[in-house]
């Protein structure tokens, strides 16, 4: 299991390099001078120098990036052009609200999709699964701003019961914290949760047919029991691998979810960053959401052990 641990986190550093080129390419390979687009219509060349300058456009290719890779490495992201503030600043400022809406909204898909997901491969067949398969069906159908839009009419401007924008920090309260998330989650959620459940009822439903498992049902081992103890580790790879994937994806998805309930986190920085053509900023965001879905996934793949003997003896060779 030690090799298996090195080599999966040995694997993840040309991933981050080939990531870190594409991001710097961002930049190298945007149509026009990068410059004059960021100063604008009305910059005078004294100020289209000086873009040019902080964003070392002057430099050749290669000596350009290896000082904004070592750069990196040693932690300093640069400063905004827009704010003239450090990244890992605003990053900071920022980090809070997306970090919150990651968690909530991922303990609420796996509370509402994995025991959905069971229950339909339980009664595979029945009214129930229809039903569970229809729900399934309309998350992933409709986009998420369109969701997010339609709970704000109702659970907001209609009942009144939500907030229908905004952040409460943490530290105003626990309460308040979440209550401001809700709407937001259940936006972001929407599509994860649909794949989840199904995923949840295919990998159950699978193992459920294998043979060992009738013959604990023939042998008088409760339902409950054979379910609990047998078929769900047996179908927790599948199920895992789905999650985390959905957590990187996730990182996606709060772009639009905190642009349309004005959350100022990653998201929201992400999307000014864009409108405002602040580069350094908005490579520094693609560099860090890639490095997070890199490290889940490795997450993920070192968690396989937990649920897999054969993980753990062989390495990671599955037979």
């Amino acid at each position: 299991m030690l090799g298996y641990l090195i080599r999966r986190t040995l694997a993840a550093i040309p991933v981050l390099l080939l990531v870190a080129v594409a991001v710097f390419s961002l930049l190298e390979f945007s149509p026009g001078d990068p410059a004059e687009l960021i100063a604008g219509d009305t910059a005078t060349p004294q100020q289209i120098a000086a873009i040019r300058e902080a964003l070392m456009l002057d430099r050749p290719l290669i000596p350009r990036f290896a000082a904004w890779f070592g750069a990196i490495v040693q932690g300093d992201l640069g400063v905004s052009l827009f704010s003239r503030v450090p990244i890992a600043t605003l990053i900071a400022q920022r980090l809070e609200p997306t970090l919150m809406l990651a968690a909530t909204t991922l303990t609420l898909v796996i509370i509402v999709s994995v025991p959905l997901g069971i229950l339909a491969a339980v009664r595979e067949g029945t009214i129930l699964d229809r039903l569970v398969g229809i729900f399934a069906a309309l998350c992933f159908s409709v986009p998420v701003f369109i969701v997010g839009y339609g709970l704000v009419g109702i659970f907001s401007l209609k009942l009144g019961w939500l907030p229908s924008q905004g952040y409460v920090p943490l530290s105003q309260g626990v309460g308040a914290c979440l209550r401001s998330l809700v709407l937001p989650s259940l936006t972001l959620g929407g599509v994860y949760i649909a794949l989840i459940t199904r995923v949840t009822r295919a990998s159950v439903l699978e193992v459920l047919n294998e043979d060992y498992l009738r013959t604990a049902r023939a042998k008088g081992v409760p339902s409950f029991w054979i379910l609990l103890r047998h078929a769900l580790p047996n179908a927790a790879i599948p199920i895992v691998t789905v999650i985390g994937f959905g957590l990187g994806a996730m990182l996606g998805g709060v772009v639009v979810t905190e642009t349309v309930f004005n959350l100022p986190g990653l998201g929201r920085l992400t999307s000014e960053s864009i409108l405002r053509r602040d580069y350094p900023v908005i490579q520094a965001l693609t560099l860090l959401f890639a490095a997070v879905y890199v490290l889940v996934n490795l997450l993920v793949d070192l968690s396989y052990g937990l649920f897999d003997p054969r993980v753990r003896q062989w390495g990671g060779r599955r037979s």
